[in-house]
């Protein structure tokens, strides 16, 4: 499996999201109280861009009139047909056995790691000519 280092967690504020496309795929980065999920941009239902959703929670009933708000911020809802995933799963909230969106491992790693590991950025020789910018490849 290919890693790819998508972004800072500066550009990723807790509630938030960050659309990345890698191997041409558009992938949602989504920061909840600090824990990083990643979810395929298209909505398995009707291929909605779904990471342009809104990020909600879930209302729980244990009995009529006694409702509880839990998991804020950890499901996503579809924009076209409101569909909800769970971003920790990746499952439907609606069919969690037969649908779900692809999700993928996120996580943060100090750039000092980056460097010393086996995740290298691959560089090119630069050089300006004239007043063109060109790419020894």
């Amino acid at each position: 499996m290919t890693r790819h280092v998508v972004a800072t967690v500066d550009q990723v504020p807790p509630g938030q999201r960050l659309l990345v496309t890698v191997a041409g795929r558009e992938i949602g980065i989504f920061n909840i109280d600090g824990e990083y999920f990643a979810v395929g941009n298209r909505c398995p239902h009707n291929g909605a861009s779904l990471c342009k959703g809104r990020i909600v929670g879930l209302v729980e009933a244990s009995q009529p009139g006694s409702y509880q708000f839990s998991r804020k911020g950890e499901l996503l809802r579809c924009p076209w047909h409101g569909w909800e995933f769970d971003l920790r799963s990746g499952k439907s909230w609606c069919e969690p056995d037969r649908t779900k969106v692809r999700s993928y491992e996120a996580k943060v790693e100090p750039g000092e790691a980056l460097v010393e590991g086996d995740l290298r950025a691959e560089t090119f020789p630069v050089s300006v000519e004239k007043e063109y910018v060109v790419l020894e490849l």
